[in-house]
């Protein structure tokens, strides 16, 4: 049975996603060592069996090409026996034709697949909440910026459009379904890893600081959503249901809410034989914010330019979902349009504090 989120969720296609989402790949990019630790912490064998890598929610992969080609050349250097099978997976309206060949070199983007021999690369159009390979055939899991997604909105949240602003039973259904989710997720990995496979998770979180994704002191990003989303509202441009029908399908969790299943012997993951070797938080400046704090834009018409996009990826999905069907796909298209050109305008008008810096909450776990 598919996800409510299988129906609409994509990041957008043609290599959108991975030009405008440069944020996303220094965060792969600059915790790869993370991976590379624990491939050094247990070397795997070189024992002539195949080696899979699983990347859940690749998107285009364009953002996580560097990071891949590190790891499985240090796997290859371990282990020159072994054949490599490198699984891209993301929901089914994901553009894999732009993920092949970006992955394939056919684009302008540099690429591993020549630097490694004996690889084999596939994807899966799966969603991670199900098992994407075989029981005990995975080496390494990796996902990044991706598991805050859940397999459905548990409930409306009448005054904003994401959970982090939700309040009282609202808030409680929204991270009751995070933890219900999540507990599934790293079941269904324990199911798919080898006996010493690792999962490296980089995951989209709310830190000790109370510090998320576009709110780290400067404007936040979520409520700027919500600000524009409510003037078309109160402009009559989109309806009162059509404004509390908008809930992104995420949940942010605290770092005691990512460790919560690990804490106990007697939790379901711990008995699957999945520990956590290490957890950290981090955060990783907006590039398109840091640009602007250096001079690199000529006016703030062209950083809210060049900003913009980077919330577009995929966010788009989320705010064109919401609108009546019954609107003709033009005039969809249209309002959508409108809300981001809001959004560029705010921040031409007014660049300061505008960013989306990245906050995660790094784990990584071994099948023991």
């Amino acid at each position: 049975m598919a996800d409510q989120t299988d129906d609409f969720m994509a990041m957008k296609g043609a290599g959108y996603y991975s030009r405008a989402t440069i944020g996303a790949k220094h965060v792969m990019d600059n915790a790869t060592g993370l991976i590379l630790d624990a491939l050094e912490r247990q070397p795997p064998a070189d024992d002539g069996s195949v080696f899979q890598m699983t990347y859940m929610g690749c998107a285009d992969g364009g953002t996580s090409i560097d990071m891949v080609g590190r790891v499985l050349g240090n796997v290859r250097a371990r282990c020159p026996s072994r054949p490599i099978q490198m699984t891209y997976t993301d929901l089914p309206k994901t553009d894999f034709s732009q993920l092949f060949q970006i992955v394939h070199g056919l684009t302008d983007t540099a690429t591993y697949v020549d630097t490694i021999d004996d690889l084999y690369i596939s994807a899966s159009a799966t969603s991670f909440h199900r098992r994407i390979v075989p029981p005990g055939t995975l080496d390494i899991g990796h996902s990044a910026t991706a598991s805050h997604y859940i397999t459905e909105v548990p409930a409306d949240i009448e005054d904003h459009v994401h959970m982090v602003r939700a309040k009282g039973d609202v808030r409680a259904a929204f991270e009751a379904k995070g933890a219900a989710d999540w507990e599934n997720f790293l079941m269904m990995r324990a199911s798919e890893l080898k006996s010493g496979g690792v999962l490296a998770l980089f995951n989209f979180g709310i830190d000790e600081e109370d510090r998320w994704l576009g709110h780290t002191g400067g404007v936040s990003m979520f409520d700027e959503y919500n600000r524009h989303w409510r003037d078309m509202m109160g402009e009559g441009l989109i309806t009162p249901e059509e404004y509390r029908a908008t809930n992104f399908p995420q949940v942010y969790r605290t770092v005691e809410q990512f460790t919560a299943p690990f804490a106990s012997q007697d939790s379901p993951v711990r008995a699957a034989g999945l520990t956590l070797e290490h957890v950290e938080t981090r955060v990783v400046r907006c590039p398109y914010a840091e640009g602007w704090e250096s001079g690199a834009y000529a006016s703030a018409a062209e950083f809210a330019k060049a900003y913009i996009p980077t919330l577009r990826s995929w966010s788009e999905p989320v705010f064109a979902n919401a609108l009546a069907k019954a609107r003709p796909a033009q005039e969809r298209a249209a309002l959508v349009d409108a809300f981001y050109g809001r959004y560029e305008a705010a921040v031409a008008a007014a660049p300061e504090g505008h960013g989306m810096d990245y906050v995660h909450c790094y784990l990584i776990c071994r099948k023991s």
